[in-house]
């Protein structure tokens, strides 16, 4: 009996992490639009991928050169200074 319980008290200990560690992130995901030149979309998502943990590139309109960003509000910070740097002319949407 006391090795059910001792069972039981670790898997209730593990869902409450699990729980909380989900309710910290839970808000963090964000997405950012943004339009570029066609011609450059291949490269920014080059210099993104690149970056690996930052962000994911996925276009939305192609004609129009509109982009979505899709990070997390603890990674924006980093990425968009890093974007700012990069000798491409991108505008973020609203």
């Amino acid at each position: 009996m006391k090795k059910d319980e001792n069972t039981e008290n670790e898997n209730l200990k593990a869902k409450s992490i699990a729980e909380e560690s989900h309710i910290s992130w839970e808000d963090s995901d964000l997405l950012v639009k943004a339009r570029i030149l066609r011609s450059d979309i291949q490269l920014l998502a080059k210099y993104v991928e690149g970056l690996g943990h930052l962000g994911v590139i996925t276009t939305t309109d192609k004609a129009k050169g509109e982009v979505m960003i899709q990070t997390t509000r603890y990674c924006w910070p980093e990425l968009e200074k890093i974007l700012s740097a990069l000798p491409l002319q991108m505008e973020i949407l609203p």
